[in-house]
Order: C-alpha cells, then sequence, then structure tokens
C-alpha cells in the first residue's frame, strides 16, 4: 500500500507542479514558487491531498546531494582553495554580522536571550539549493560568481555543521573534542577520496568508458557513496557529495557526466521546493507572524548590503559584490536543521523554532523574485533575464 501511494503522490506533485508551473510563467513568475505554491495548495495546510510530506522531503534531500556533487565536479581542488583563502574572512564577519543583528532583532520581539543567540546562530546563514539553483551554469562570464558563491556556501555549511554539533554534543571538553574530530574526519575523507579517484575509480573509468550506462551508474554511485560516507563519521550528505565533486573533478568524462546528471538533480529538486510548501503550516505561525515578518524583510534587506561590503573590501567591483549578496539573501535550509537540533536539546521552545520557518520560507520567496527579476537566472520567465 505505501508502494503505490507513494507512486500516486509522485504523480500528483509532478502533473500538479507542471500545472502551477504552466500559470506562473504565463504570469511572468518563477518557476520555483510555482512548486511552493503547489505544495502549499496539496500539502495538509491546504487540500490535504498528501496528508503527512515529511516522506516526500526526505526524498527529495537526494537532489541537494547532487547539486552538491555537480558543483563539486566544476571546481579545481587548486581553485578552491585559492578561493576559500580569500573568501574566509568574508564569509566569518558577515555571519557575525548577521547573527548580532537577528539576534537583536529577535531580543526586541520578545524572545529570550538565549532563543535569540539560537535564532540569530541559525538565520546567519544562507541557502545552497536556492542561490545556486539561480545561477546560470554554462555562460562562461558568470563561473566566477558561481565559485565566490561556493566558497562563502560551503563555509557556512561548515560553520552550521559545528554548531550543531555544539548543540546536540553535550558541554564543556566533549564539544571541543567533537569539533576536532570533525575536522579529522573532514581532512581524511577528502584524502581517502582523492587516492580512491586516482588509483581505483579512474582506471574503471577508462577501462570501461565505452559502456555509457557505465560511466553514468559508477559517476552517480561515487557522489552518493561520498554522501553516505560523511553521513556516517558524522559530517553532512552535502560536504561528502561535494568533496566527491572535487575529487572527480580531474577525472577526463567530468563535465560529460555533470550534463547527464542535471535532469535527475532538477527531478528531486522539484519535490524540495515542493515539500517547503507543503510543510509549510501558516496556523501555527501566526504567533509569531509579525515577528517573523519583520525579521524575514530585515535579513533580505541586510544581508545583501552587508556581503556587499564585504566583498568590496578583498577586491570586488561593486555591482559584482552587490549581485553576489543578492543572491545569498535569505535564510538557509541548514537554519531549519539547527532549528531541530536546538529545540531537540530543549534550548528554544516550539514558538522559536515557527519562527525560524516562517522566515526561511519568508526569505526564500521575497529572495527568489529580487533574483529572478534583477539578474540572469535558468528560470526567469523573461527572456532578457534568461540564461542556463
Amino acid at each position: 500500500m505505501g508502494f503505490q501511494n507513494i507512486i500516486f503522490e509522485f504523480v500528483l506533485i509532478f502533473a500538479g507542479a507542471a500545472i502551477f508551473a504552466t500559470a506562473f510563467l504565463f504570469l511572468k513568475q518563477p518557476i520555483i514558487l510555482a512548486y511552493i505554491g503547489f505544495g502549499i495548495v496539496a500539502g495538509p495546510m491546504g487540500l490535504g491531498l498528501i496528508a503527512e510530506p515529511e516522506h516526500i522531503e526526505k526524498i527529495s534531500h537526494v537532489g541537494v546531494i547532487l547539486l552538491l556533487y555537480l558543483l563539486g565536479m566544476n571546481l579545481i581542488p587548486e581553485r578552491l582553495y585559492h578561493l576559500f583563502s580569500k573568501t574566509a574572512v568574508v564569509t566569518l564577519l558577515t555571519s557575525l554580522v548577521f547573527f548580532a543583528v537577528v539576534s537583536l532583532a529577535a531580543l526586541a520581539f520578545g524572545f529570550s536571550p538565549v532563543e535569540s543567540i539560537i535564532i540569530g546562530a541559525a538565520l546567519m546563514f544562507s541557502s545552497t539549493i536556492v542561490s545556486l539553483k539561480l545561477i546560470p551554469t554554462t555562460a562562461l562570464h558568470h563561473k566566477h560568481t558561481g565559485e565566490m558563491m561556493t566558497s562563502v556556501l560551503l563555509m557556512q555549511d561548515v560553520i552550521a555543521i559545528v554548531l550543531i554539533v555544539m548543540l546536540t554534543g553535550g558541554q564543556g571538553d566533549n564539544v571541543t573534542m567533537a569539533i576536532i574530530l570533525l575536522i579529522i574526519k573532514l581532512v581524511v575523507l577528502t584524502v581517502t577520496a582523492f587516492l580512491l579517484i586516482k588509483f581505483v575509480v579512474n582506471n574503471l573509468f577508462v577501462r570501461f568508458d565505452i559502456i555509457q550506462e557505465y560511466i553514468f551508474l559508477l559517476s552517480l554511485g561515487w557522489g552518493m557513496l561520498g554522501a553516505g560516507v560523511a553521513e556516517l563519521i558524522g559530517l553532512s550528505y552535502e560536504m561528502g557529495a561535494f568533496i566527491a565533486g572535487v575529487t572527480f573533478a580531474s577525472s577526463p568524462v567530468a563535465l560529460v557526466v555533470a550534463e547527464n546528471l542535471k535532469p535527475l538533480r532538477d527531478f528531486f529538486l522539484i519535490l524540495f521546493f515542493f515539500s517547503i510548501g507543503a510543510q509549510f503550516n501558516y496556523l501555527v505561525t501566526q504567533d509569531v507572524l509579525i515577528a517573523g515578518a519583520a525579521i524575514a524583510v530585515l535579513i533580505v534587506v541586510v544581508k545583501p548590503l552587508v556581503f556587499k561590503q564585504g566583498f568590496q573590501l578583498i577586491g570586488e567591483d561593486k555591482n559584482f559584490s552587490m549581485e553576489l549578496g543578492s543572491r545569498l539573501g535569505q535564510g538557509s535550509e541548514f537554519s531549519l536543521l539547527v532549528a531541530y537540533s536546538a529545540l531537540a536539546s530543549g534550548l528554544i521552545d516550539m514558538r522559536a523554532s515557527y519562527l525560524i520557518q516562517m522566515v526561511v520560507f519568508i526569505t526564500f520567496v521575497l529572495s527568489t523574485y529580487w533574483v529572478v527579476y534583477r539578474y540572469r537566472t535558468p528560470i526567469s520567465s523573461m527572456e532578457k533575464n534568461r540564461m542556463d
């Protein structure tokens, strides 16, 4: 019965998403918002066609993994090191500013000091999925944009993982040791992945490169293996997928494989955006409606401006810096993980958790509108701004 239900849900999601996407495109609206909108309509708070969308969200996480895997394939390790060294200070400084601004705003709306700190920490990150989904990938002119954003987002992901460890890993020396072990695991996983690519995976590609199905399977399996191992050792699926992609970037078939994996990535990302809408409960967020809307607008306004100043400090052009900041001007899927971890640890109550969820949802919508109508994206309904 469960198998039949999941098939029906897939039929419902993709047929409904196609109808909504068609309507949104006729109305010149961003197509991502069509998926979120249909999730709201079909989810428990709408028509109830899908009563429990949590399992859809779990399945959709494959799209996030593939997104990071494909990003890694397009980054040469030497170039990645240069980008990290360049953006590290910007990422840390801007994160501290966002943390302070949002924490003070939460405190002003009556949340306790501890809750305000958690809210500020959760909402200082930007969305990997929304930011990178809206970048043109095939135009050479935009490669620097993608590389700079990727380096910032990945460093934010590392900070988020450390924060989650601190929230769930106990107190005192236990947390310190957990963070040290986290860094060691990251280094070991990276070195092991490079060795396996050099001495095993690349040799298999060379030997069986004539069988296209095997090339596709091996490359997909490599990315999923990296993601799975990273999760098992306490990192994250995203971090493991990215490491797998970076190590695979040296393979002669990497770019071809990346093109073949894009449709599969988009399949799961549609599920991801649908699940965001389906899980949004506008009834339980009524208690934090004013606070959530105000903090969301604050983030969408402040983040681009702060990022702009940060990127200019490292020598980037003014207009380019503003574009980077605008593309990073939203909450993050990691914000939700931080909220869940803090809630499970008893550091925040449901009201604070709902606030974080609401802010992330609103910033996804506002930021998408701003980027789609101002900059070039693959999903723009306006031909002048459409670029893949």
